[in-house]
């Protein structure tokens, strides 16, 4: 059987992106200029992504949400955009997850306040591969789901759990994770890796799992970031290990080969927060991949839909084709590179 396509599942939460003139010290007064509601969640974000890239894609997803209003907006989000709602339970003894964004107008710097909701009951019993077909499974959010995040008595969790079912029927599998405390995040991640081909997180997340001091004095330390790479590469199964950091990214195989590309700059005009960039490079990337692209071109993938989601507020409002994402980051980065000569 030749797979095609994506299971985008996990996390799916309704986001309130509030657009604030600063970040205030506790008790002072911020004011808030916009307010905008968006599907958030590794699972709605990847995935409406993906479809956006090439709508020829097929994408699926698993997942919980509450039969409220945000419930429906999340719904209704999947379905324009054509991905598989059959395993999108509904329920009634939780209310939809969702996530306040604060982003900063000026720096487009966000910070994200959670309720886990409905997430919190998703299972492994949730997840039913038989007879699909899809290629990649893409799962997450680990640590802001419950069910999925407590331990079982083998030694995992629910995350791997449902890797290592989804491996059994031969789909290649990828996590995404959330930068929280670093123990917490080891704690949880470090099942996976048996189960996992394709790990793709930012430095913060890298330091956590191979224990490495990826951020120092508050910037990102590039060779250390390819160290604890290669440490969580040894420590897995992984067919290859991805970092992207503000200023880049590197990838590392399990042949030992490195790959390391620079991030696209782009005008500060055109910057309306970052708040999807992450998921952003992971769609273009896995995209990449599931196209069997050479590394080297799945970074620059990656790197330009990244870069042209910053022209948002929300999560995928500006992803388009993969063809006009090559064009607006190029046009992009040219503007950026001759008005800072």
């Amino acid at each position: 059987m030749t797979r095609r396509g994506f299971i985008c599942a996990g996390c799916w939460t309704t986001d309130r992106i509030k657009l604030i003139d600063r970040w205030p010290a506790q008790e002072e007064l911020a004011l808030i200029e916009n307010v905008e509601q968006q599907g958030g969640g590794s699972a709605h974000n990847v995935g409406i992504d993906l479809r956006k890239l090439d709508t020829n894609m097929p994408v699926s997803t698993v997942g919980i949400i509450g039969k409220d209003q945000d419930g429906d907006f999340l719904l209704n989000q999947a379905v324009k955009h054509n991905i598989d709602v059959n395993h999108l339970h509904r329920t009634e003894h939780s209310s939809t997850s969702y996530t306040d964004v604060l982003s900063v107008v000026e720096t487009g710097k966000r910070t994200f306040f959670h309720f886990t909701g409905a997430n919190d009951l998703l299972t492994p019993e949730h997840f039913n591969f038989n007879q699909r077909q899809e290629k990649i499974l893409h799962l997450g959010l680990l640590s802001v789901q419950a069910n999925m995040d407590a331990p079982h008595a083998d030694g995992g969790n629910g995350w791997s759990a449902v890797l290592r079912q989804a491996q059994a029927h031969s789909i290649l599998t990828s996590i995404e994770m959330v930068s929280i405390d670093p123990d917490r995040n080891r704690e949880l991640a470090l099942p996976c890796l048996p189960y996992l081909d394709y790990l793709i997180v930012n430095d913060h997340e890298i330091g956590a799992i191979a224990d490495v001091p990826t951020i120092q004095f508050g910037e990102t330390n590039v060779q250390l970031c390819i160290d604890a790479a290669y440490k969580a590469l040894e420590m897995g199964n992984m067919q290859l290990v991805t970092v992207h950091y503000p200023q880049g990214a590197i990838c590392v195989l399990r042949n030992g080969e490195l790959h390391q590309a620079d991030a696209l700059q782009v005008p500060q005009r055109y910057i309306k927060s970052s708040v999807g960039a992450g998921d952003a490079f992971v769609a273009g990337f896995l995209y990449a991949v599931h196209e069997q692209w050479p590394i080297a071109e799945a970074l620059k993938l990656a790197h330009r839909v990244a870069a042209v989601s910053l022209g948002s507020a929300t999560t995928v409002g500006a992803v388009t084709s993969v063809e006009k994402c090559r064009a607006i980051a190029e046009q992009l980065h040219l503007e950026f590179t001759l008005s800072n000569p």
